[in-house]
């Protein structure tokens, strides 16, 4: 035996190459890149499903009133009774999708987009200054089957760059400069183009959305004295110069819309007049669904912004109640939200958002009650509209964004 023999030596082990193995980085850096791109659409926890149940309850119960007050102004002017009710249905449908898009998509995205959505706010609101009029009035740019109102896009917009601000400038939000001066400036620019189109019920929204949003930030409450007390002196120089004539017909009649005075503003006050004698007529139990008289061409463009009439008609002092409380359930629920979220801006768009709904919606039943003047304020949901609901929609899904961060039980 060879005591001077090296130690065997290892052969190699040959372990066949698993298939496909050669593919798995190129796929993996793919996928990667995919994730990447698709990650502003983060799912992170589940959206809000009370919040989610209330909007999809109102929407559904909005198309089907919508159509009980719309079909005899349908047949009358379209020969098809359901005219109405198909575009909103398709604008319910679209909405729901871009909702439901929306609550995929990270919020926090639109901190960076809200000075670029701000500036095409404000191109949108002087575009439609030349687009066809409608009854004297400017409010919409036509889109294929939808008109867009440019008002719609301005609210979002204000809400969002006043999020935007006061969470970058919280410390000084008590300052003249920081606090205040932006909003008039802003403001004061979008009102003025509201008012050349004119749409004052859009500039009444907005100023009151606008005012919420920088006092919910931190604004002091002295400068809004100061600026109601300035906006007072103007108002009086604006009426004794008559530069809002349009505005100032609104007004007449009202709260006298049951009071014979003369023959002309017995005939300005024929719509509030009916809408008041649909709503005494439902009485408590209402006259049941699809059963309104009114809403025979007694109330003009009923489908618009006296739907609501035509609902306690139908529906009575109840129904009635039932509604508002949802309205009052969705705004409660999405303001419970937004204050539960994590960061200030979330806070506040979301508050601003929620905040929308409740302001419509009592300022349409005070129109529609003669509490306020005729001047188009629409019903969230209700009111026929394709942008609107659709814009209304998209908004309540950034609200089920924000539900998805936010330090609330998802029930």
């Amino acid at each position: 035996m060879n005591n001077n023999s090296s130690p065997a030596r290892k052969l190699p082990v040959h372990r066949p190459k698993p298939i496909g193995d050669g593919d798995e980085k190129p796929k993996g850096r793919r996928l990667r890149k995919v994730k990447s791109k698709l990650k502003v659409f983060s799912v992170r926890l589940g959206m809000d499903m009370t919040f989610l149940f209330l909007v999809l309850v109102l929407v559904i119960i909005g198309v089907i009133m919508m159509y009980s007050a719309s079909y005899p102004s349908a047949l009358e002017t379209t020969g098809k009774s359901q005219n109405y009710l198909v575009r909103q249905a398709i604008f319910a449908a679209v909405g729901f999708a871009v909702m439901i898009i929306f609550s995929y998509f990270d919020y926090h995205h639109f901190h960076k987009l809200a000075p670029i959505i701000l500036v095409a706010a404000f191109l949108l609101l002087v575009i439609v200054l030349f687009m066809p009029g409608k009854n004297g009035v400017h409010r919409w740019i036509p889109l294929g089957p939808v008109d867009l109102q440019a008002s719609e896009v301005a609210k979002f917009a204000v809400i969002l760059f006043f999020a935007h601000w006061s969470s970058i400038y919280f410390r000084d939000m008590h300052t003249f400069t920081k606090g205040i001066l932006p909003g008039i400036i802003i403001l004061g620019v979008f009102d003025l183009l509201l008012w050349r189109e004119p749409h004052y019920s859009g500039i009444v929204i907005l100023t009151l959305l606008g005012l919420m949003m920088m006092f919910l930030g931190g604004a002091k409450l002295r400068y809004f004295v100061i600026l109601a007390a300035l906006l007072g002196v103007g108002l009086l120089v604006l009426v004794a110069t008559n530069k809002i004539g349009y505005a100032m017909e609104r007004l007449d009649g009202w709260g006298q819309a049951l009071t014979y005075i003369n023959d002309d503003l017995w005939d300005k006050t024929y719509q509030t007049r009916n809408s008041l004698y649909a709503i005494g007529s439902g009485g408590v139990w209402g006259l049941g669904l699809g059963q309104s008289r009114q809403k025979y061409m007694y109330i003009p463009e009923v489908q618009n912004d006296f739907v609501f009439a035509v609902v306690c008609e139908e529906l009575g002092l109840v129904g009635a109640v039932l509604i508002l409380l949802l309205f009052v359930l969705l705004v409660w629920r999405g303001i419970t939200i937004s204050m539960r979220a994590k960061d200030p801006f979330g806070s506040m768009l979301g508050t601003g958002l929620s905040a929308q709904i409740g302001i419509q919606a009592i300022l349409n039943i005070l129109v529609i009650t003669d509490w306020l003047p005729n001047t188009g304020i629409s019903l969230p949901f209700f009111s026929y509209g394709g942008s609107s609901l659709i814009m209304l929609m998209a908004q309540m899904g950034i609200v089920l964004s924000i539900s998805r961060t936010s330090n609330l039980e998802k029930v």
